[in-house]
């Protein structure tokens, strides 16, 4: 039976990609390569997505990076090595067919990657990964978006930015495309071949972070568009989420400087990636350190070991409002403003100055100290000789803050290796805000990325890749949620033009 949708318009292509992320630029891109006319509909006025956010690393096996440093590895080492990032009870839950997938085609993805041009240094070591295979990008993630879309406008790719769907496009048990808003009214995009999903997670919903995830509902997400609208279309056709209770979060992030740092602010071009490269590749750290450190200090969290040294959890209002041993990143959303400070004596910053006591970590590249923030980070550095003076200096009410320090104090349990503050001068960073990084409740899918009904056959028409169609892999560590947004997303780009020249078109 076809569905009826009254609307004015229709347009017809052989292949529409929903979400123009990392995900769904590479769809579209892969689909244009096989032939395919596609249509890309993003609801924001413009492409990137979780992508363009991330930190930007991509872990894969075999590549040039670790071939030039006599490093052999494969991709059934990297098969073995992700469960040692996972409980018992997470193993269980994951999609090993679809890490077969990831770790088998994602080497590829970064050779792909690479002719597009971007620009990575690496491998980098990740414990518990067994050898060195996260890459990172140069000089962040913003060159995702920059050339994906370049090179979906070389291949013809048609864009349509600000585009909200509203539903799937039903033709019997088929999807035949879907309605969407570009501003000017609701419009029938009809696809030939097929649609493909890329609208990322669900951390941004409300609704559905109620559903599948409530002690986190509040919380929000680093990325605001991700809203799980490919998830709520699927839903309503017989499409279903798997593992929607798993999600990486919430953590504790330091606040976005006022100003961006100069390595966000660098552009993707050859002349500014290859002395980049060049240097991470081949100069000692110390050369480069400090400029690291300030990309570091903008975008990284507070390790929890601060907080199990001794270290303070106070809101905008002086009061300490969490136990900082338990979950205190759940409390923050909590609080005026969603924010909170870490407070500390002298004690504990003097043995956050150095290894092995970092206040940040980015994995294989530097550790951030403290004398790293008071020298990057004054916004959010407070020092003082007394807890009162410090107060006034964060904008909280000092006789408030100096009675939590006291009662603190007078509380301790002996047993849980916490110190009393005591010690001036007195410290303070923040504020810090909880966030969800990802949810990892994505589509079932096949290993095709055909999404599929719980009896496990297939919707014919409907591919979903990225987030949306994550179908069950845990991406624990970094580098394997880009990895399997690009090659889930290329490899159903390809499928999707297969059936479009199957159709006929």
């Amino acid at each position: 039976m076809t569905q009826k949708t009254n609307s004015a318009r229709m347009e017809s292509a052989d292949v529409i990609v929903v979400g123009g992320g990392g995900s769904g630029m590479a769809a579209a891109i892969a689909a244009a390569e096989s032939g395919a006319k596609v249509i890309l509909l993003e609801k924001n006025p413009h492409l990137g997505g979780t992508t363009r956010l991330s930190v930007g690393s991509i872990t894969a096996t075999g590549t040039r990076f670790q071939k030039a440093k006599g490093i052999h590895d494969t991709p059934d080492e990297h098969f073995n090595d992700m469960s040692l990032f996972l409980t018992p009870e997470l193993a269980e839950k994951e999609n090993l067919e679809l890490r077969r997938v990831l770790v088998d085609h994602v080497p590829e993805t970064l050779e792909w990657l690479i002719s597009i041009g971007l620009c990575f240094y690496g491998p980098m070591p990740e414990p518990p990964h067994n050898k060195p295979r996260m890459h990172n990008v140069l000089p962040n993630s913003r060159a995702y978006a920059y050339y994906l879309e370049k090179e979906c406008r070389r291949q013809g790719v048609d864009i349509r930015l600000n585009a909200k769907i509203d539903r799937l496009i039903m033709e019997g048990d088929a999807v035949k495309g879907i309605l969407a808003d570009g501003g000017s009214g609701l419009c029938e995009f009809r696809a030939r071949g097929a649609v493909i999903l890329a609208t990322g997670d669900f951390s941004a919903s409300e609704t559905l972070k109620k559903q599948h995830v409530p002690h986190a509902a509040q919380v929000d997400a680093i990325n605001p568009a991700s809203t799980g609208d490919g998830h709520v279309v699927a839903q309503r056709i017989g499409g279903w989420i798997r593992n929607p209770e798993v999600m990486w979060g919430p953590s504790m992030r330091f606040k976005a400087p006022p100003v961006e740092t100069l390595l966000r602010r660098l552009p993707p071009y050859k002349w500014v990636t290859k002395p980049l490269q060049f240097a991470l590749m081949n100069l000692p750290m110390w050369v480069f350190r400090p400029f690291v450190t300030r990309f570091m200090t903008a975008s990284l969290a507070p390790e929890p070991s601060m907080l199990r040294a001794g270290a303070l959890l106070v809101n905008r209002k002086g009061e300490r409002f969490t136990n900082e041993l338990a979950r205190p990143e759940l409390d923050v959303p909590k609080q005026p403003g969603k924010e909170a400070f870490l407070v500390f004596d002298d004690t504990l910053a003097k043995a956050f100055e150095a290894w092995p006591n970092f206040v940040s970590t980015a994995p294989g590249v530097a550790y951030a100290y403290l004398k790293d923030y008071k020298a990057t980070r004054p916004d959010l550095y407070y020092e003082a000789a007394t807890v009162e003076d410090l107060a006034h200096k964060m904008g909280v009410p000092a006789d408030t803050l100096a009675r939590q320090v006291r009662q603190y104090n007078a509380g301790l349990d002996a047993g849980d290796g916490r110190k009393p503050l005591v010690n001036g001068p007195f410290h303070a960073l923040g504020p810090v805000l909880s966030w969800i990084v990802f949810t990892e409740g994505g589509l079932a899918v096949t290993a095709r990325h055909e999404v599929i009904k719980p009896d496990g056959a297939p919707i014919p028409g409907l591919f979903a890749v990225g987030s949306a169609g994550q179908g069950g892999t845990i991406l624990a560590g970094h580098g394997h949620h880009i990895g399997w947004a690009m090659t889930s997303g290329r490899r159903a780009g390809r499928f999707a033009a297969e059936l479009a020249r199957g159709n006929g078109s």
